[in-house]
């Protein structure tokens, strides 16, 4: 597999989890920023090497060996960026990039030990599942702060967009992973949360709030 056959395969797992169904040519080109003509290539091949299904018009799919390939780029990903600012000193906005290029390592011997030491981490710093050895990928039940009833609390455990911008405001707001927030209020005209953090609260728009995953407190 070469890096950019790894690259497709990731960004195929990554729409098909949205949408759960096939994923058009045209949503891959979109997400690697290419020409449909580039993907079309891109896919027959994927489908030749039994990564992928895929027919004209009908959209692509990954195959289990496809979908075994995908996850083990992402666990190599998501592992890390754990080590990066665990054992490196990096900050979470600044993980994403770095860990591009480690995740295409072969040895399956040199993520293993990784793994063992970090301490078998289930989550990256970002607050994503990080799948096992052997594929496992059972998300925990997470809602978007948006889709929460008001008055209720959520546990914050993910952003969805982990771009630098997004990661910056939420540092710059003290907004973290495992912080408990509650929903005090939203404004019918934009969306926008009134919410509580501790003992301060805060407004936050409908497009930051759309980007936090929280776990519902029972």
């Amino acid at each position: 597999m070469t890096r950019s056959e790894e690259n497709y395969l990731k960004a195929i797992f990554h729409l098909a989890r949205k949408g759960n169904k096939a994923v058009t040519t045209s949503a891959i080109a979109e997400q690697m920023d290419t020409k449909p003509s580039s993907v079309t290539d891109m896919v027959k091949r994927l489908a030749e090497k039994g990564m992928i299904n895929y027919r004209k018009y009908q959209g692509v799919s990954l195959t289990k060996e496809g979908r075994k390939a995908a996850l083990s780029i992402i666990r190599k990903h998501r592992l890390w960026e754990v080590f990066l600012v665990e054992k490196m000193d990096f900050a979470w906005d600044e993980v994403h990039e770095v860990a591009e290029q480690l995740e295409h390592i072969k040895s399956e011997k040199l993520i293993d030990q990784l793994d063992k030491l970090l301490g078998f981490p289930r989550y990256d710093p970002h607050g994503d599942l990080i799948p096992s050895k052997d594929g496992e990928f059972d998300e925990t039940a997470k809602r978007l702060l948006t889709e929460i009833p008001l008055k209720s609390t959520g546990v914050c455990v993910g952003v969805r967009d982990s771009s630098v911008p997004f990661l910056k405001f939420l540092d710059k707001n003290n907004i973290a992973l495992g912080d408990e927030i509650t929903v005090l209020d939203k404004e019918e005209f934009d969306g926008s949360l009134h919410i509580q953090i501790g003992d301060r609260s805060m407004h936050i728009s409908d497009q930051i709030a759309s980007n936090l995953y929280v776990k519902l407190k029972e």
